[in-house]
């Protein structure tokens, strides 16, 4: 008698199993609705068939929803019984099986006067991925779509309580009263645990109440948030060490000489170099070397004093700003105490090795006024203290202004070398990760010394910066690696060179002229010539940069950063050049050993800034085989070549040639 009378109702009438997701029981409307032939036919179709995830979702949390309590939904639904739309407004309820089951109970009636905006909005806000809900003036939820139930921690969760800092939601709504949106980023509360959202809300009106309301859209920007917040980490650390790097130092250094400036108490400003640093990483390798450096770094933080500031400026050189206290005994005990703890021999790969330290050390307010003339006279304290077998912690004095004299002797050399030709370019081979053919070279530069033999860069080039030799010396390279770009055309070898420029190069304003030139002079093609930077020009030291790369660019030169990652990093800057490509420097290939995170995110970044990469330092077929699997298609190293000769370098280009042509 009963199901007769729901037989009788205008209103479909059906109850609906979740977890089979098949009709349990319907009453005649449903069928006619569905276009069933009976009850039994009806009842024989499996929803789950063509049922969409998010459709699941839904029906999941109706289902958590009645299991919670007794509550009731009304909604819009679009059913697709054998393929034909019909519209419904159901209104949607618990009811428990014979088994204990929760199922659902739900009465439809059919809406034919439905706008189609409104029916295919009703189907977006169910199957976007976009949280959608709405809010009352008090923060209480008045709707939340699937996505948005789905992240919730609670159906009820009023707006405030979503946040993790409160400070976070402090004055939303009053803002949004007065600017009608506001868009941020904030850590929010879902069931998979704090979330970083980008939330845009909206004030409008509950279309049931008439009353005022905050529509709120959530986007889970988590993977980006933590990517930019690993890129600010890379601009002001150094990735191997932890320590902190150039970018970073101006400010920290700044911030301790206020200190002690307010105190009345002397910093003093120490430069540290590890003694035959170089040895190591020759006989033991470079993962050796790396593994020292943290070594290293993990000492000096256990020796400085919290304030201190602690730095790796680069290669095996570090720096502590130490703020000294009244009453320590003498001037340099901080330094003797660094000498101390590393006079120890500490095992390396498995050996014992001595690794002493040299340390140059200027005070402040005596021995320099500000941060940039400390560090020049630590530097000076420093280079005395290297070549000083006695006395490794040396404070800068006076007497060390003989080191410029030395500086004017080499600068004479260099001229020399100049004048009479006694500089050499030597070329490493940059090949392909696939095929491991060469596809471009680096210009390297040497100095076939007279007396001395041949000398690498290392060792004269931050004198030829500092005398402003280096712009002389930048233009004899760049007119010997045009004319070999040129040669490399005449025997239709299609190889692209590449050579370093110099900050004070590019500070130079004939540089550019020089470069506009070389076409003219030499018949050479610009975009077959690559020009490497260091990061250091992109972070503001050199001036008008951006206007000469771009003037260099427009030239037909592609614009390279070199060395990329070690210690100046900041990649906010990079989007604002005209950069074609990135070398990533040979510290990160230990990175790869371990799933190569930060390789990934250089490359990333490569993408997105459509620029070319290559790889320095690959020693391993592992890692070369790595790079091409993760879409890194250049390298340069020892596994493939050292610097040689020129003709060596065009040897191998012609041996390649003959293999290819065979």
């Amino acid at each position: 008698m009963l199901l007769d009378l729901y037989d009788r109702l205008d209103a479909a009438v059906w109850i609906f199993d979740f977890d089979y997701k098949r009709y349990i029981w319907a009453n005649r409307k449903t069928l006619e609705i569905t276009d069933a032939d009976s009850l039994e036919e009806l009842q024989s179709r499996d929803l789950s068939a063509d049922m969409s995830p998010a459709v699941e979702q839904r029906l999941r949390q109706y289902q958590q929803d009645f299991c919670n309590g007794d509550v009731t939904f009304s909604e819009i639904w679009t059913l697709y019984p054998k393929g034909k739309p019909k519209v419904l407004q159901i209104s949607m309820s618990g009811v428990r099986l014979a088994d204990g089951r929760m199922a659902l109970l739900c009465e439809g009636r059919e809406q034919e006067e439905q706008e189609p905006e409104a029916l295919r909005s009703a189907e977006a806000l169910l199957h976007t991925t976009v949280m959608i809900s709405q809010f009352t003036r008090d923060g209480k939820p008045l709707y939340r779509n699937t996505a948005s139930r789905a992240a919730c921690i609670g159906l009820d969760t009023p707006f405030v309580e979503q946040f993790v800092h409160p400070e976070d939601y402090q004055g939303i709504f009053d803002r949004v009263d007065d600017e009608r949106t506001l868009k941020f980023v904030a850590q929010v509360k879902t069931n998979a645990g704090p979330r970083w959202h980008e939330l845009t809300v909206r004030a409008c009106h509950d279309a049931t109440s008439g009353e005022l309301a905050y529509l709120v859209n959530e986007t889970d920007v988590t993977e980006l948030h933590e990517t930019k917040e690993r890129a600010k980490y890379l601009a002001s650390h150094d990735t191997l060490t932890g320590l902190s790097n150039r970018t970073y130092l101006q400010e920290r250094l700044t911030q301790i000489l206020e200190t002690a400036n307010e105190i009345n108490r002397k910093a003093t400003l120490y430069l540290l170099d590890l003694d035959d640093f170089k040895l190591v990483n020759d006989s033991l390798g470079h993962a050796a070397g790396d593994a020292l450096l943290q070594q290293v770094a993990e000492e000096l933080k256990a020796l400085a004093g919290r304030q201190d500031v602690i730095a790796r400026l680069g290669g095996d050189e570090f720096l502590i700003c130490h703020l000294e206290k009244s009453g320590e005994e003498s001037c340099d005990w901080f330094g003797q105490s660094l000498l101390k703890a590393f006079a120890t021999p500490r095992v390396i790969e498995g050996k014992q090795r001595s690794v002493g330290l040299s340390i140059g050390y200027a005070h402040y307010p005596d021995d320099g006024q500000d941060i940039d003339q400390l560090m020049r006279h630590a530097d000076l304290a420093l280079y005395q203290a290297k070549s000083d077998a006695k006395n490794k912690c040396v404070r800068f004095s006076e007497r060390m202004r003989r080191l410029r004299d030395e500086h004017r002797a080499l600068k004479k050399d260099l001229d020399r070398a100049l004048r009479e030709n006694e500089f050499v370019l030597f070329y490493q081979p940059i090949a392909c990760t696939r095929t491991d053919r060469v596809v471009a070279g680096e210009a390297l530069l040497r100095w076939q010394h007279p007396e001395r033999g041949l000398i690498g860069p290392d060792d004269f080039i931050h004198i030829a910066e500092d005398t402003g030799l280096i712009n002389n010396i930048g233009a004899w390279v760049a007119e010997q690696v045009a004319r070999l770009q040129m040669r490399l055309h005449n025997l239709k070898y299609a190889v692209p060179l590449a050579l370093n420029v110099s900050p004070k190069q590019l500070s130079d304003s004939s540089f550019v002229t020089l470069m506009q030139s070389l076409p003219f002079e030499t018949g050479c093609t610009p975009g077959r010539i690559s020009l490497e930077i260091t990061e250091s020009v992109i972070l503001g030291d050199i001036p008008n940069a951006r206007e000469t790369l771009a003037t260099l660019k427009k030239s037909g030169y592609r614009i390279v950063i070199d060395d990329f990652g070690t210690g100046y990093s900041n990649l906010a800057y990079l989007h604002n050049y005209p950069i074609d490509g990135i070398k990533i420097d040979r510290m990160f290939m230990e990175d790869v050993a371990s799933g190569g995170e930060i390789v990934k995110l250089i490359l990333s970044l490569a993408s997105a800034l459509g620029a070319g990469v290559v790889a320095e330092g690959v020693e391993t077929i592992e890692q070369r085989s790595w790079l091409s699997q993760n879409g890194c298609h250049r390298y340069q190293g020892y596994l493939y070549s050292k610097p040689v000769p020129e003709d060596r370098f065009l040897s191998m280009l012609e041996t390649q040639n003959q293999i290819a042509s065979m």
